[in-house]
């Protein structure tokens, strides 16, 4: 058994000794190291992952728009993660984000998780015929029970949930009202 720091470290090795650059290895280890606290499985998906990439051709996404489709097999599910994280700011403007094609969801799960804690809001998934709750970087509900996330995603539904506060004077009662933005 390793310490989440130790897992941290030997994914930002690995990450660098397959050729993604420093800045991206710490945050891929930062991702899996996420995905093991979770109780998801990180290192395995993405040590399948590292195989896959030796043998086939992943896209990368740099620029996110409402609707992302790939011509090629299927996106790289780090630099997708790191695109989204990198522009958040941009993208959590969108209604609804639709991403076709997505080798290993779970790793780009854990960047989503990263991006609802940075914008403040949950993010909600719809991961082929799967549900997915991201909830400010604080867990991860799914209704994926006792299945493994699969390897490869046909289509990828995100939609932010914006928090709404509203008090009642009367008794001092507070009610929280989470709320979809357009599906």
């Amino acid at each position: 058994m390793r310490s989440l720091s130790e897992i941290e470290t030997a994914v930002k090795r690995a990450s660098r000794a397959v050729g993604y650059s420093w800045g991206n290895s710490e945050e891929v280890g930062k991702s899996i190291r996420q995905l093991e606290l979770f109780g998801f499985q990180g290192i395995k998906n993405l040590n399948k992952y590292y195989k896959d990439k030796s043998t086939k051709k992943f896209e990368d996404l740099n620029l996110i728009s409402e609707i992302n489709e790939t011509s090629s097999d299927a996106y790289c599910p780090i630099i997708l993660g790191i695109s989204f994280l990198d522009q958040i700011k941009s993208v959590e403007n969108f209604k609804t984000i639709k991403l076709k094609k997505i080798a290993y969801p779970v790793i780009f799960l854990s960047f989503l998780s990263r991006a609802s804690e940075i914008i403040g809001k949950k993010i909600h998934i719809r991961l082929d015929q799967n549900e997915i709750m991201l909830n400010l970087n604080v867990n991860i509900c799914s209704s994926f029970l006792n299945q493994e996330i699969p390897e490869f995603a046909n289509e990828l539904r995100l939609n932010l949930l914006i928090m709404k506060i509203v008090l009642q004077s009367q008794n001092g009662t507070v009610f929280t009202n989470w709320q979809k933005i357009l599906l």
